[in-house]
């Protein structure tokens, strides 16, 4: 082959290459790049070394006031919380705070683990506070009320003073006394990078050849009030893929949420409770962090405005000393719920 034509050859070779790796680095007409605000609204988190985490402060005092208007009705007003959810607080130390080591969790005898106790870093507890809560509205603190927060909680593990203002500019001094940050380790080699992991996984195992265990089934499932509570999971499926969420719109269709007067009111409240999480808290004959729906229906036949003020207005005293929190749906929504409950709540 003469010259010519080899370096023809080469040529070629190297201009398919180089087209080859553009279509497979920017798959032509299929999607976009993401824009960057696209980009930014998914780049939230935290590390450990704080990167990531936005310039702001928020203090105790400020922390309180959304704590009991936001967290309280689940986490309790100072985080013991309540019969659904675990305490946040207690267990620790003043000598804790000092050593950066739990005693309590070598305790077997301690009846259980706070968050508190087991949080290694304040970075942890700032990023799940703002990705997460409150429950019902993720997403929805803004950075002053998400390091108010997190500041109160640290104020009753008395990491922090009362009258303390946790920012960007001191995170890290309260890190350094935090009452478990020395409590995680990396020694045990499970993490890749030799920045982070030491030597090998501390676990070994073998193949169980004879006499081996019959498979278990791991099931789990919700109550049928529970179930439905931020919609049909059945409609909210990505289109590729196996998996597939359960129809459960069938299960809210036993629960009081469905309930009405039959002719099509009770997919009306139906649609209204689900769309506002009601269902995550009330059910129709069982309390789960606040009353049953044929609770308040006895309690206040009748009086409907009184009912959607309170809806909209939240309270605590009424069924205990969980409080429900202000409820952001619109006054005719209140309203409609509201003429239902007075009305007896039947289907």
């Amino acid at each position: 082959m003469s010259k010519s034509v080899k370096a023809l050859a080469l040529a070629v070779m190297a201009c398919v290459a180089s087209m080859a790796w553009a279509q497979g680095k920017s798959f032509p007409g299929i999607g976009r790049d993401a824009t960057p605000k696209e980009v930014a609204a998914w780049d939230i988190d935290v590390r450990p070394d704080f990167k990531g985490l936005p310039a702001g402060s928020g203090s105790v005092a400020k922390g309180q006031e959304v704590w009991e208007g936001k967290c309280a009705s689940c986490h309790g007003v100072f985080g013991e919380s309540n019969q659904v959810f675990n305490p946040l607080v207690g267990g620790t130390t003043a000598e804790d705070i000092k050593s950066g080591r739990v005693a309590t969790l070598m305790r077997p005898d301690y009846p259980g683990r706070t968050t508190m106790m087991k949080l290694s870093s304040v970075s942890t507890l700032w990023d799940y506070i703002n990705r997460a809560m409150p429950w019902a509205q993720p997403k929805s603190l803004s950075v002053e009320e998400v390091y108010a927060v997190t500041a109160y909680l640290l104020n009753l593990a008395d990491v922090v003073p009362s009258d303390f203002t946790l920012s960007n500019k001191n995170i890290g001094e309260v890190q350094n006394r935090l009452p478990n940050r020395n409590g995680m380790t990396t020694d045990h080699g499970l993490w890749p990078g030799k920045e982070i992991g030491k030597g090998k996984p501390d676990v070994a195992g073998s193949a169980c050849m004879k006499d081996c265990a019959v498979d278990s089934k791991v099931t789990s499932i919700l109550p049928n009030f529970a179930r439905n509570a931020h919609g049909n999971l059945a409609e909210q499926n990505r289109t590729v893929g196996a998996q597939r969420g359960a129809n459960t719109a069938a299960a809210a269709a036993a629960t009081p949420a469905a309930a009405g007067n039959g002719t099509g009111a009770g997919k009306e409240i139906a649609a209204l409770t689900q769309k506002n999480n009601c269902t995550a808290c009330h059910a129709a004959e069982t309390r789960i962090v606040g009353p049953s729906w044929s609770e308040i229906a006895g309690k206040h036949s009748g009086k409907a405005d009184y009912i959607a003020t309170k809806i909209r207005s939240g309270g605590s005293g009424v069924w205990g000393a969980i409080p429900m929190p202000p409820q952001t749906l619109t006054e005719e929504e209140a309203k409609k719920i509201a003429g239902w409950l007075a009305s007896g709540g039947k289907p």
